[in-house]
C-alpha cells in the first residue's frame, strides 16, 4: 500500500481515547470489531508492519498477535500501532523540538542534530501498553477502542534524557508539569492530543526524548521521528511525534488530561500526580503488575503425560518482578515458575513453568508478583474507561 494514500485514508473518523461517561463520551469507528474479537479477516499490513489485528483502521489502531510476544524484545515491525489521528509525517531533517513556557527561563528551539550533539545519550528497555489494553475483554462491557492482549510491547528505546533538554531551557522553581504535544493535526471533530507531565516524572533520568527503538531509527507509526518515553507509566503519557515542550507553573486543563484518560480516584492507589487530581478521579499512571500465558495458545491440545512447557511474560509499573506463580488445581496450590533474563525493572521477563498434564480438561492460571509485593487481583476491578485489567490469567487446555 502506498505510505502517502494510507496515510490520507486515516484521516477521516475519529476514535478518542475511552472517557469517563460523566466526562464525555467516547466514539468508535465503523469498522471496529467486536469486544475482545481476533478474526483472522482483521489481519492486516501497514506499511513496514507485518500483519497486525485491526481493532480500527481510521485512525489505525493495530495490535500485536499474542504469539509474537515469545520475543524478549517485541520486533518493530510487529509493534502494535495507537493513534487518536492521522499518523503524520515529519522527516528526520525537518523536525524541531520547541520548548517554552511561563516556567522557562531561556526558551530553546532544536534539531535533532544539536540535540545529538549536545546531550549525552541514553537509553532504557520498558514496556509500552497502551491504557486500554485488554478492554475487550472487560464484563460488561465498556466503550473505547476493544484491545485484546496485543496493545502492548516490549523495546529498547534510546535518545537523551528529557532531564538534560529541559533544564538547558533554565527551569523556573515554580515549574510544575511540562505540556507535551505532537506534530499529529487536531482531530476533526475533537481537541488536538496533548498531555501533561509531573515535574518529578519529567526530569526522571529514565523519562526520554527518544529517537530509536530496538536500535533503528523510530517508525513513525510509532512516534517517529521523535516520541516521549515515559517507563513504566500507560502509553497516553508517551507523545509520538512531539513537537513542542511547555513547562507550566499551573496545572495543564486540556481535554485529554481533565477529561479522558481518568480512573475514579483511589480505586488503583495514589496517581503520583497531584497536580491532576480531582475529589471524584485522577489521571491513569502507572502500569499495574501482570501476566499473560502466551504458549501453548488456549485450547491447544497437549500432550497428556508427556512434558509440556507453558512459557509467558510478566511486567509492572518499575519496581520489577520477583516471581511469577503458577496453579494447575484452580488456584488451591501454587508452585513458582522459572524467571527469565531480567532486563530492567521497566522491561517485561519471560517466565517457563513445565508439567506432565494427566489426559482431560487441563486449566493453567498464572500470577505475577512485583518486587514492591503488589500482585494481580483474582476478580477485575470494574471502572468507566476499561483500565488496569490485570485478573490472574488462565489459559483452559485438553491432554489427550
Amino acid at each position: 500500500m502506498d505510505r502517502r494514500k494510507f496515510l490520507s485514508r486515516t484521516s477521516g473518523t475519529i476514535v478518542g481515547g475511552l472517557l469517563l461517561p460523566r466526562l464525555g463520551i467516547a466514539t468508535a469507528s465503523a469498522d471496529e470489531l467486536p469486544a475482545g474479537t481476533v478474526a483472522s479477516s482483521a489481519l492486516d499490513t501497514l506499511p513496514g508492519k507485518r500483519p497486525l489485528v485491526r481493532r480500527t483502521f481510521r485512525p489505525p489502531n493495530f495490535e500485536t498477535p499474542v504469539e509474537l510476544f515469545r520475543e524478549a524484545y517485541t520486533p518493530n515491525d510487529a509493534f502494535y500501532v495507537r493513534w487518536h489521528s492521522a499518523v503524520p509525517e515529519v522527516a528526520l531533517a525537518d523536525w524541531r523540538l520547541r520548548i517554552g513556557g511561563p516556567a522557562v527561563q531561556k526558551p530553546r528551539e532544536y534539531t535533532h542534530d544539536e540535540i545529538v550533539r549536545k546531550f549525552k545519550r541514553a537509553e532504557v528497555t520498558a514496556v509500552n501498553q497502551c491504557s486500554g489494553n485488554r478492554r475487550g475483554l472487560f464484563a460488561p462491557h465498556v466503550p473505547g477502542v476493544q484491545w485484546g492482549f496485543g496493545a502492548m510491547g516490549n523495546a529498547v528505546w534510546a535518545g537523551v534524557r528529557l532531564k538534560d533538554v529541559l533544564e538547558d531551557a533554565g527551569l523556573a522553581a515554580n515549574a510544575l508539569e511540562v505540556v507535551a504535544n505532537g506534530s499529529d493535526a487536531a482531530m476533526l471533530t475533537g481537541p488536538d492530543f496533548v498531555k501533561s507531565l509531573p515535574m518529578w516524572k519529567a526530569l526522571d533520568p529514565d523519562t526520554l526524548l527518544a529517537f530509536e527503538m530496538n536500535g533503528e531509527p523510530l517508525p513513525a507509526l510509532n512516534g517517529g521521528p521523535a516520541r516521549i518515553v515515559a517507563p513504566g507509566w500507560t502509553a497516553t503519557y508517551w507523545i509520538k511525534a512531539v513537537a513542542d515542550l511547555t513547562v507550566s507553573d499551573k496545572p495543564f486543563d486540556g481535554f485529554w488530561m481533565k477529561t479522558a484518560y481518568r480512573v475514579p480516584r483511589g480505586m488503583f492507589g495514589d496517581s503520583g500526580f497531584q497536580s491532576q487530581d480531582t475529589e471524584q478521579n485522577s489521571p491513569i499512571t502507572s502500569i499495574k503488575v501482570n501476566s499473560l500465558i502466551v504458549t501453548p495458545a488456549p485450547g491447544a491440545t497437549l500432550p497428556a503425560g508427556r512434558r509440556t512447557e507453558v512459557m509467558g511474560i510478566a511486567w509492572d509499573g518499575g519496581s520489577g518482578i520477583r516471581k511469577v506463580e503458577v496453579s494447575l488445581d484452580g488456584g488451591a496450590s501454587w508452585r513458582d515458575a522459572k524467571l527469565g533474563r531480567d532486563l530492567g525493572r521497566y522491561s517485561w521477563r519471560q517466565w517457563r513453568y513445565d508439567f506432565k498434564p494427566q489426559a482431560g480438561p487441563v486449566t493453567v492460571l498464572a500470577r505475577a508478583v512485583a518486587r514492591d509485593g503488589a500482585t494481580q487481583t483474582e476478580k477485575l476491578v470494574h471502572n468507566p474507561a476499561g483500565y488496569h485489567h490485570n485478573v490472574v490469567q488462565r489459559a483452559d487446555y485438553h491432554a489427550a
